[in-house]
């Protein structure tokens, strides 16, 4: 068993997180990092955690037994501190998406875990998803031949004071989804990309968007040829889904990013369509159980650190790509590793959390 702090209780960790590892079958929350206690013992009493530090105790929590790995769910802009500091104390750790906020500190984060010989690993829930490890072995298989474009829109409508409102944390619909939409095509297309475009909009009559954009929508441009068109926004209706067009036929995953849904895939070729439904999983119980897996075996992670590096390298030149209105260039190494079926895990979801 998999000892987890939890640094940070808000919404993905009372949401998603904590009645994940409740499902992983070899992971427990042994202590909760927060700077509500009384929001956190109330947590630690619903999930049956030992300890509730604040986060001025974390160094000294880092330091003891209790714990073999943290779970990193701060602003983007506190994600660097809280895993150099834990992967230093020798802890293994699994930081939400985006890794970082610039390439120094992912290549710091990086460093640390290596120095001290422990996993690093970005939170990418979806790379032990049934349909979405099925879809990118469709497209390795060629069943739809040659990947041409990835097209895709991740949107909802965000709520008034949410931090990731704030540009000073690094947030935006970019970062906290778009990022799901350039995962999938870097590996979709088995490549990194090389270019990209993007423009913004941030409408001048919405409170939300007094610091960040409302909408961002980027073309990738990848060595083979292969193309990524997707939209981000905090002011959409709620949609999540990507295609991928090929020399021989299409597929869809729809629904295709969030947590709470079954995926299912529409694969259609010489005029037939193949519907499959994939069973609803606990993503954030399936990711736990696999980094567990990792740490206890030894085995180093798919989504490491230099895999929340290839993204934070993308999205930074997307964004730059937005604001100047000028192409940007891409430089990432090639990446050996991609989601396989061997990383899925199909535990059961479940129903039980306390959201507060």
């Amino acid at each position: 068993m998999i000892n987890y702090a939890v640094v940070g209780a808000g919404w993905i960790s009372q949401e998603a997180f904590l009645p994940g590892v409740g499902q992983s079958g070899n992971s427990r929350v042994a202590a909760i990092v927060s700077g509500d206690r009384a929001k956190a013992e109330r947590l630690a009493a619903f999930h049956g955690i030992g300890a509730v530090v604040g986060y001025e105790g974390f160094d000294a929590l880092l330091r003891g037994p209790a714990i073999d790995a943290v779970y990193v769910a701060l602003p983007n802009d506190m994600h660097a501190d809280y895993a150099i500091r834990a992967a230093r104390a020798g802890k293994h750790v699994l930081v939400e998406k985006p890794l970082a906020t610039t390439e120094d500190e992912a290549l710091a984060m990086i460093a640390a875990a290596r120095a001290s010989g422990r996993f690093l690993m970005t939170a990418y829930r979806l790379h032990n998803e049934p349909g979405t490890v099925a879809a990118l072995e469709r497209i390795r298989a060629g069943d739809i031949g040659r990947p041409l474009v990835f097209q895709s829109a991740f949107g909802f409508q965000a709520a008034t004071g949410n931090h990731r409102l704030r540009a000073s944390a690094w947030g935006g619909p970019l970062q906290d989804v778009g990022v799901y939409c350039v995962n999938a095509a870097r590996h979709v297309f088995s490549e990194e990309p090389v270019e990209a475009m993007a423009t913004a909009h941030r409408p001048a009559d919405d409170p939300r968007f007094g610091d960040i954009d409302a909408s961002v929508a980027a073309t990738l441009r990848f060595p083979s040829g292969g193309l990524a068109q997707f939209v981000a926004s905090f002011g959409t209706a709620a949609v999540d889904d990507y295609r991928v067009v090929g020399t021989l036929g299409d597929l869809r995953l729809d629904p295709g990013f969030r947590f709470e849904t079954a995926t299912r895939l529409l694969l259609r070729r010489d005029g037939k369509s193949i519907e499959t439904q994939f069973p609803r999983i606990d993503q954030f119980g399936a990711q736990v159980a696999y980094f567990s897996d990792c740490i206890a075996n030894g085995t180093p992670p798919e989504s490491d650190g230099e895999e929340g590096l290839a993204d934070l390298r993308v999205l930074l030149a997307i964004e730059k790509a937005a604001s100047t209105g000028r192409p940007q260039p891409i430089s990432s190494p090639p990446r050996a590793r991609h989601p396989t079926p061997d990383m899925v895990r199909e535990i059961p979801p479940t129903d039980r959390r306390l959201v507060l």
